[in-house]
C-alpha cells in the first residue's frame, strides 16, 4: 500500500521511479495474484498464451491493494436497432488525489454474442421476418437463431462496456501488462472454445527447455530460490512440478567428496 503511494507522489516531487520503486511494485503484483488471487475466478488462462487474462474480479482486487477509486463517465451511442455504450473510468489514488490512470470500453447489443440468441422452435422461427432469423453453422450442423430484443440486453450491454473500461483502467494504473492480459470473458464463445481445447502447456515442451536446463543446473536451496526468482507467475504455473522434483532428487543426492 505505502509503496503505491509513494509511487504516485514521485511525480509531484519531480523525481523519476528508481529500478527498486519498480521491482517492489511489480513484486506487489505477483505476491497479491499468487497469495490471494484465484484461478477462473480472478483470472483465466487460455492455453498456449503467455500471460493470464484479468477478470473483473482481480482487478477489484489490484484497485483494493494500491487503493484505487474509480469513477465512471458513460456515453451513450444507442440507435433505434442497437444498445450502444461507450465507458470511461478514471482512477484516482485515494491517498494522494492523484490520477495513476484511465481506461476506456464499448459494448454493443450488436456484437455477435448479444445479437442472435438460439430459437427452441420452428414455429417461433417461422414466425420472425427474414431480416431478424437466420440458421447459423456450428459444430454441431445447423443452428436456428433469431435476433434478440436490445432494450433487453441494456443493462448487460452497459455493465460489460464498464467491465472493459475498468479492466483496461487497472492494467494501465498499476502497470500490470506485464502480469495479465486483456480480459479473456470479452472472447466470443466460438473463440473461448477454441482456446479451451489447445493442449495444455508442459513443463517438457520445446518452449520450456532453457527453465529446465537452469532447474537442473540448481543444486542448492538457493540457487533454486534465484532461479525461481527470475520466472514470470505464467512460468512458475508451468514449471511448479519439475522445480519441486528437482529439488527433491537435489536433496537426496549424496554430498560430493571434498578435493584431497
Amino acid at each position: 500500500m505505502n509503496a503505491m503511494a509513494e509511487v504516485h507522489q514521485l511525480p509531484t516531487q519531480g523525481r523519476s521511479l528508481t529500478a527498486a520503486n519498480v521491482r517492489e511494485h511489480v513484486n506487489l503484483i505477483q505476491e497479491v495474484m499468487q497469495a490471494v488471487m484465484k484461478k477462473d475466478t480472478h483470472y483465466g488462462v487460455i492455453p498456449g498464451c503467455k500471460l493470464p487474462s484479468l477478470y473483473k474480479a482481480g482487478s477489484e482486487v489490484l484497485l483494493a491493494t494500491f487503493r484505487i477509486a474509480v469513477s465512471v463517465h458513460v456515453d451513450d451511442l444507442s440507435t433505434d436497432d442497437a444498445i450502444r455504450y461507450r465507458v470511461r473510468t478514471v482512477g484516482t489514488h485515494q491517498g494522494t488525489g492523484i490520477v495513476v490512470g484511465e481506461g476506456i470500453g464499448e459494448c454493443s447489443s450488436n456484437e455477435e454474442k448479444y445479437k442472435w440468441r438460439k430459437c427452441w422452435t420452428k414455429e417461433e422461427f417461422d414466425a420472425n421476418p427474414e431480416t431478424r432469423r437466420r440458421l447459423k453453422f456450428t459444430r454441431n450442423g445447423k443452428e436456428m437463431q433469431i435476433r434478440t430484443e436490445p432494450a433487453d440486453l441494456a443493462n448487460t450491454v452497459l455493465k460489460m462496456a464498464k467491465k472493459r473500461a475498468q479492466i483496461d483502467m487497472t492494467l494501465t494504473a498499476t502497470a500490470a501488462s506485464d502480469c495479465f492480459a486483456q480480459d479473456y470473458e470479452d472472447l466470443p464463445e466460438e473463440l473461448r472454445e477454441v482456446a479451451e481445447a489447445e493442449p495444455v502447456p508442459s513443463a517438457m515442451d520445446d518452449a520450456f527447455k532453457d527453465w529446465r536446463a537452469k532447474i537442473d543446473g540448481c543444486k542448492t536451496p538457493d540457487e533454486f530460490a534465484a532461479a525461481w526468482k527470475e520466472m514470470t507467475p505464467p512460468v512458475r504455473k508451468v514449471m511448479a512440478d519439475y522445480v519441486k522434483s528437482a529439488k527433491g532428487k537435489a536433496a537426496a543426492a549424496p554430498a560430493a567428496e571434498p578435493q584431497a
